[in-house]
């Protein structure tokens, strides 16, 4: 990553200020875990039998935990650290609300966690190929972020994406196959296709409506983010601004507006306010037809541009 300031009409870059130890990485995603995460944290330098986890999160949104862990080297094995440590985290999962509910005075139960949708971060400078290639494959619990610090104090992250549909059970001579597919009958790496065609009758117009209306809404800001989660697909800026349900008969939007909040002079949408739902938001409406797409984008659009900021 290059970064430039412009200065009397002319650009000069800013040149990197790299982390001489892991600790420094982890003293600023500790302290900053919430804005750059959009987790809780809990716990620095957790240990359970003969092991340590640099940071323990838990992501309120999911009802999840999340695990941090900092790398300057490129030797380690991404893959053989992460199925160990969430092997870990699925055979002790006491441990992990005792730990949770002394740290943070609360009372969270076994049953209300989404044992599901735990996952692992990690966080280095750099990662050599060999270890993005390690992880590319569609269902693995990892997140991959390079972070660069710069003279300015700027920091800058950057998530390194999958483009394999494989599935990483396909790799049986692998020396933790074992661990790997027991951690991945518990742990579910929800994606785009898992949402499209968990519905063996997707009716296929549905399909190509979503993918319609997800390239309309990148169209509307250059920093939009797409999060997929276990009930909804949803974009974000600094916040989520509209979540989607897909189903056969149409898209479920939910819009991030309060009660009030909504110009809707179509009068189509629905005040969910009183009701439970997924997504984030007091308003729904449901998408059928490519035809109806340009009032539902102005509607998204309300949505977007009163969630900029924190």
């Amino acid at each position: 990553m290059k970064l430039f300031k412009i200065k009397n009409e002319n650009i000069e870059q800013i040149k990197n200020d790299p982390f001489k130890l892991e600790r420094d990485i982890q003293d600023i995603v500790e302290k900053h875990v919430s804005t750059i995460f959009d987790v809780e944290f809990v716990k620095s330098e957790f240990k359970i039998q003969n092991f340590r986890f640099d940071t323990l999160c838990f992501d309120n949104e999911n009802n999840s935990f999340v695990i941090i862990e900092y790398k300057k080297g490129k030797s380690y094995s991404v893959i053989d650290q992460g199925y160990t440590y969430l092997s870990i985290l699925l055979n002790n999962k006491s441990d992990f609300i005792l730990e949770y509910n002394e740290t943070m005075n609360k009372s969270l139960k076994r049953d209300e966690v989404d044992w599901s949708q735990t996952k692992i971060i990690f966080v280095s400078p750099k990662f050599s190929e060999f270890q993005k290639n390690s992880i590319n494959f569609k269902n693995i619990p990892f997140d991959l972020w390079e972070i660069t610090r710069f003279e300015n104090s700027t920091i800058g992250l950057t998530k390194l994406e999958t483009t394999s549909k494989e599935d990483i059970n396909t790799l049986g001579s692998s020396k933790n196959s074992n661990i790997v597919k027991k951690v991945s009958k518990e742990i579910i790496k929800y994606d785009e296709d898992y949402h499209l065609f968990k519905h063996k009758n997707r009716d296929p117009k549905i399909i190509d409506l979503y993918k319609h209306l997800k390239e309309k809404i990148f169209e509307i800001g250059d920093d939009i983010e797409c999060v997929v989660k276990k009930q909804t697909i949803g974009f974000k800026r600094n916040k989520f601004f509209v979540d989607l349900v897909i189903w056969n008969g149409g898209i479920g939007i939910y819009l991030n507006l309060k009660s009030g909040q909504l110009k809707d002079y179509k009068n189509i949408c629905e005040d969910v306010s009183n009701k439970g739902h997924w997504g984030n938001g007091d308003y729904k409406v449901t998408i059928k037809s490519i035809d109806d797409i340009d009032y539902f984008i102005y509607l998204i659009k309300e949505s977007y541009q009163k969630n900029i900021w924190f």
